[in-house]
């Protein structure tokens, strides 16, 4: 008789980076000499100006009320809402050591999930290659991050390429709370850039894409190697150019107003989670 065991994936990970990632802001916000506690919508109190504020801050009534400065304190919104959008599809069965690449994006989908969960905002997540393959709509609690693991846990890329606008039409069609949209994809070739940025510029400025992409070590190790025969130079030439491709794609969705990492396998959940809680802290949402 065959037995199946289901093999989850390893929400300790998730737990380490956004204990990680909170001690690396509670060091920034030292090294700031602020005692803000964030610039969310939700005003907190007034307290003295301390240098390192923004103007923009200074409640003028009140200073002049009490004869100096003083801010409006802020804390950080809650109940906000993060959706995660999967790619499953062929670029992301490539392997980094010993996970594929959408391994490393489904940790970095649990660290987040994790983070916002704890902090009180909704969590949803979309599993896309050709077509949606799951829908969560955003949800609090512990009880949507366990929805998170059972949907994941299966999860397997696939050989075929993802359609980026069956996945955002569906966004839009079920989602209508502005969000935090994190689109855990990769890029290679100049189409499929295009037709991401494409399709990414449609949630604006109803929700705020970030688009993260899992860096190419290999590619970089090509490029800064010195070339022994003239095959190397056609290897280092499109290496190169694949490279500034999708820096290029990365820098026009920031100048859409959208957000983009690019980042090494190894610190993606890290990144990721420090990216979430500067949107927080900015008060983007």
């Amino acid at each position: 008789m065959l037995f199946r065991s289901k093999v989850y994936p390893n929400i300790h990970e998730a737990r380490r980076h956004e204990l990680a990632a909170r001690r690396n802001r509670q060091l920034m916000a030292g090294l700031r000499k602020t005692r803000m506690r964030g610039q969310g919508r939700e005003f907190e109190s007034l307290r003295d100006y301390v240098r390192g504020d923004e103007l923009r801050h200074v409640s003028w009534t009140a200073t002049a009320r009490r004869g100096r400065l003083t801010t409006k304190q802020y804390q950080i919104e809650r109940n906000q809402s993060i959706v995660v959008m999967l790619d499953a599809g062929r670029l992301m069965t490539s392997r980094i050591e010993q996970l594929s690449k959408l391994d490393h994006a489904i940790n970095a989908a649990l660290a987040i999930g994790y983070v916002a969960s704890h902090g009180g905002d909704n969590i949803g997540l979309l599993v896309f290659n050709r077509e949606v393959r799951t829908y969560l709509p955003p949800q609090r609690g512990h009880a949507q991050l366990s929805s998170m693991i059972e949907a994941l846990y299966n999860i397997r890329p696939e050989m075929i390429e993802p359609s980026y606008a069956r996945a955002f039409q569906y966004l839009s069609r079920n989602c209508k709370r502005r969000s935090l949209v994190v689109i855990l994809t990769d890029l290679v070739d100049q189409d499929a850039s295009a037709e991401l940025l494409a399709y990414t510029a449609t949630l604006l400025p109803r929700h705020l894409p970030l688009i993260v992409t899992i860096g190419d070590n290999d590619l970089r190790a090509m490029v800064a190697t010195e070339p022994r025969e003239i095959g190397d130079v056609y290897r280092q030439s499109v290496a190169e150019e694949l490279l500034q491709q999708r820096e290029e794609a990365l820098a026009r969705i920031t100048q859409l107003g959208g957000l983009a990492l690019d980042v090494p396998a190894g610190q993606l959940s890290f990144q990721l989670v420090n990216k979430y809680l500067d949107v927080k802290e900015r008060g983007l949402l």
